[in-house]
């Protein structure tokens, strides 16, 4: 029997659906997350110094760096019978409203146990710049077929 596992390979692309990423939907995740982080929220403070870093104005919650990556982990194993199992991810760069983030993974690794497919990933998120926004690593499984 065939499965999902058998047509991966090491260096494969995996591509997720770009997010853009507005005053409003930023908001709303303040809402959400219950965090009302003036970073997130106001203009006003956001023109101060922190330590060597000067935003210009509210930024992303790192979090939805993670949700566009969980979005497109799951987009992508779920029709295939895959499990997200881990996802550690590091911010690079702030996100603006106004930006458009994509998500992206490469395949770093294969290996199959009496239980599962096992797929490494590194995972990065970019901005309309190419500038890499979010970076990490995600680990997935897909299980053994019980015949």
């Amino acid at each position: 029997m065939s499965t999902a596992f058998e047509q991966f390979s090491i260096g494969q692309k995996i591509t997720g659906t770009s997010f853009h990423p507005t005053r409003e939907s930023i908001r709303e995740f303040c809402e959400a997350s219950l965090d009302f982080n003036p970073l997130h929220l106001d203009d006003e403070y956001m023109k101060n110094s922190f330590g060597k870093t000067q935003f210009g104005g509210i930024i992303m919650h790192g979090m939805n760096n993670f949700g566009v990556i969980s979005k497109m982990l799951t987009d992508w194993l779920y029709p295939l019978g895959g499990i997200h199992r881990r996802l550690e991810t590091r911010w690079a760069s702030p996100v603006k409203p106004g930006d458009t983030i994509t998500p992206s993974a490469i395949i770093t690794s294969l290996k199959s146990t009496q239980k599962g497919h096992w797929v490494s990933l590194e995972v990065s998120v970019n901005n309309q710049r190419n500038e890499v926004v979010a970076v990490g690593e995600a680990l997935v499984e897909f299980p053994m077929m019980v015949q």
